[in-house]
């Protein structure tokens, strides 16, 4: 059966890494999974994906989008001053050593965001969500302008897309300023990151093979991200949760709502 999807509208997106304490992830997820996803999206909030970091065990992923930064800086200011998060912060805290590592991204593409199921699993599923999703951040010297855009897609989409990787969603940076400072952001951050998708850990592990056989790739690509590069990339392998919007999903599989 064709799964209906919809285009997100998010221009605001957060990509959160949570360090937790030894064994608490499970916890974690079933409180966020259980009770903190509809309460954020009332207040107009997008929670797009949340995930097990496939090679770090007490890691958390997540992604969170909203319009606007004014939107941001309302529905920040509604849920955590509400009642929701307060009888869950306690339990949700404890299982966190920390939850600062937040970059504050826009799509590249304008609004050419992620096409997600319209409909989310329900609140009792658990275990994992279908296939694996995979984000690469590059972190820049320099601010992301339109002239390393236009270079990142003759240099490196083509060559990543061959590979098997095409993308969901290309995010970058967003240079606004933070309108709820009581959750910091990384601040002096020119990050561009690729989220792509696969039908299993196999799947990926065979991109990423290819990649490395890849004459273009080694000869021209790689060198040309390294050139402007301030360290080497962050490559997230991530098993979304049973109720992660942002799961691996057959192209030629998905309808599009009307």
């Amino acid at each position: 059966m064709a799964t209906l999807s919809a285009r997100d509208t998010s221009g605001i997106i957060e990509l959160r890494q949570y360090t937790l304490h030894p064994g608490q992830r499970e916890t974690l997820i079933a409180l966020f999974d259980g009770q903190l996803v509809e309460p954020q999206e009332r207040v107009g909030m997008r929670v797009l994906g949340q995930f097990r970091d496939l090679d770090v065990p007490d890691r958390f992923i997540w992604l969170r989008g909203y319009p606007d930064h004014p939107s941001r800086t309302s529905a920040l200011e509604t849920f955590y001053g509400g009642l929701v998060w307060a009888a869950n912060r306690s339990a949700a805290n404890a299982t966190m050593i920390d939850s600062d590592d937040v970059l504050l991204l826009r799509p590249v593409d304008g609004d050419a965001g992620l096409m997600l199921p319209t409909e989310r699993p329900p609140v009792h599923a658990r275990g994992a969500g279908r296939g694996v999703v995979k984000a690469t951040v590059w972190l820049l010297r320099d601010p992301i302008d339109d002239l390393f855009v236009r270079g990142f897609d003759r240099e490196i989409a083509p060559v990543l897309v061959a590979a098997g990787a095409v993308p969901r969603t290309r995010l970058m940076t967003d240079y606004g300023k933070n309108g709820f400072p009581r959750h910091p952001v990384r601040e002096g951050e020119n990050a561009y990151v690729w989220i792509t998708s696969f039908a299993s850990r196999e799947d990926g592990n065979r991109h990423e093979a290819e990649l490395e056989r890849s004459g273009a790739w080694k000869s021209r690509a790689e060198r040309w991200l390294a050139d402007r590069s301030k360290s080497p990339p962050q490559v997230l392998h991530l098993e979304p949760t049973a109720r992660s919007l942002l799961r691996h999903e057959d192209a030629q599989q998905q309808r599009r709502a009307s």
